[in-house]
């Protein structure tokens, strides 16, 4: 392993988990048992509860009593869902770290995951935007493998965020030049989800993004999933319907504006590819194409580029 970057009081450097939670008592003690497991032992977590009905408080509060202080930090969320809670926490001034970590509430963290992202963070200069991201083992309900997350071949850019959601994130840790970024933008933007943002963000703005193919999360598959794995041919029809129906059009119109927010930080590549990714939306078909291509955008297998090329004749983009 690489030696991990010391802070300037020769400590390993600290990471902020940010944990949102909602009715998640079930499997939220596993997922805190977890964290203390961790091999990169400097960080504290910061638990957002967004009103939660079952015993999940009294869960939290029982670990902010057992841990050392300050090990836990537990506070009470918008109460607008999960992209709402999440945008909280990574924008609150109150929470201070070298590196922050997204985390969800019903997942189990391998030993390494902090240390493994913290690997390759450590290479990043500390005034470059970096993002990890990795797979994930699918579980069950009672913990048993039951799949991976796909295997994405394609190098990671803002042609393929604009587009396509590489990595949950549970898996994502980021470095203070990206939370900024994140900041900027605020906490109250109407975005689809946290972690496809983030990608956006930091891809467009001249960051970088690591997308590891060795999982270090178990990521617990359930009916009360938020958001799950949308792997596999039902899962891809589903996708399928939704595009047709408009929601991957309504999807890039609101990405599209959020991403107006940053548009002075956007590298001018970025800015091309947004402008004429945006402009293609309106046009007649053969412009559309056109311009559609001059975009570059594109997705990580051949199935999801045919279904994009398809929306685009049908704009449907």
């Amino acid at each position: 392993m690489n030696q991990l970057r010391m802070t300037n009081v020769g400590a390993p450097a600290k990471v902020a988990i940010l944990l949102c939670t909602y009715n998640g008592q079930q499997y939220l003690a596993e997922q805190l048992d977890s964290f203390a497991a961790q091999t990169h032992a400097n960080w504290e977590a910061w638990a957002s509860d967004d009103g939660s009905r079952d015993g999940t408080r009294d869960i939290l509060e029982g670990y902010v009593q057992m841990w050392p202080a300050g090990r836990l930090r537990v506070l009470q969320g918008p109460a607008k869902g999960l992209v709402a809670n999440f945008l909280s926490l990574t924008c609150n001034e109150a929470i201070q770290a070298d590196y922050y970590a997204y985390s969800d509430q019903d997942d189990v963290w391998d030993a390494n995951k902090l240390e493994c992202a913290l690997q390759w963070l450590n290479s990043i200069s500390p005034a470059t935007p970096a993002l990890y991201c990795a797979r994930t083992r699918l579980v069950d309900n009672d913990g048993r493998e039951i799949g991976l997350s796909p295997l994405f071949g394609k190098p990671p850019g803002f042609a393929n965020a604009l587009v396509q959601s590489i990595a949950g994130g549970n898996t994502m840790v980021f470095n203070n030049a990206a939370r900024a970024l994140l900041k900027e933008a605020g906490a109250q933007l109407p975005i689809v989800v946290h972690d496809w943002w983030a990608y956006m963000v930091v891809a467009g703005c001249g960051g970088k993004v690591h997308y590891d193919s060795l999982p270090t999360l178990r990521y617990r598959q359930h009916g009360a999933n938020v958001i799950g794995m949308n792997d596999g041919w039902l899962a891809r029809f589903r996708r399928l319907g939704k595009q047709w129906q408009g929601q991957f059009r309504k999807w890039n119109g609101i990405h599209i504006e959020a991403l107006r927010k940053l548009d002075h930080r956007l590298t001018p590549e970025s800015r091309e590819i947004l402008n004429s990714f945006a402009s293609a939306r309106e046009m007649s078909l053969i412009r559309r194409l056109l311009n559609f291509n001059r975009s570059g955008v594109y997705r990580q297998t051949l199935a999801g580029n045919i279904s994009l090329i398809l929306a685009a004749v049908f704009k449907k983009i």
